[in-house]
């Protein structure tokens, strides 16, 4: 059974591609390029609503779909970016841009660091049925922005036990310890249990 990724973010595809086993297809390299309304109020709800839009346009029994939803959440600001992160800075905004509004709104408060998490949420929808798992990874944004590597929000965040930004950090370490690979620790004992099917 082939794995389709239902993301069409390269970061987020070269992360999966990393971290599992046998082939793993973007939907795009099947579907060509479409826009999936991610409208649910939770993590949950838009990578459910993802992964059932992709499995049911590929009409392909034989496919386990995997899709994720993920943000970064800071009590300080009300919990904000959280489900709209990808879109902080407005519709079709750039990961920069989502990037430097978040560094603003924390200068904003008046605060060099302060708490904040990112949730990972992971569906998989296959002719088995629907699954989902969750990962956190917790620490603390900064009211700067330091390194280039990662994407999205790396460069301000500092997880709890380093010293350096996720922008810093080598991909090892990253995928040790990141939302999406604790997500994904969870989420590949049903993929193998649905190829196994």
């Amino acid at each position: 059974m082939k794995i389709v990724l239902a993301t069409g973010n390269k970061g987020k595809l070269r992360e999966f591609k990393n971290m599992c086993e046998g082939e793993v297809i973007a939907f795009s390299e099947i579907l060509g390029e479409m826009e999936i309304v991610e409208d649910a109020d939770t993590f949950k709800g838009n990578a459910l609503i993802k992964a059932r839009t992709i499995y049911e346009k590929l009409q392909d029994e034989n496919a386990i779909v995997v899709s994720d939803d993920s943000g970064i959440s800071v009590p300080l600001l009300g919990g904000a970016p959280g489900i709209y992160s990808a879109r902080y800075a407005g519709e079709g905004a750039t990961d920069k841009e989502n990037l430097y509004k978040l560094v603003d709104a924390v200068k904003a408060k008046g605060v060099e660091k302060t708490p904040a998490y990112y949730t990972a949420s992971i569906a998989i929808v296959s002719q088995y049925g629907e699954y989902t798992v969750h990962g956190w990874m917790h620490g603390d944004v900064l009211a700067t922005t330091r390194g280039e590597k990662g994407f999205g929000y790396d460069p301000m965040f500092v997880p709890y036990g380093y010293e350096e930004t996720l922008g810093e950090l080598d991909d090892e370490v990253k995928k040790e310890i990141s939302h999406r690979a604790k997500a994904l620790a969870l989420a590949k004992p049903i993929i193998k249990m649905l190829q196994r099917r």
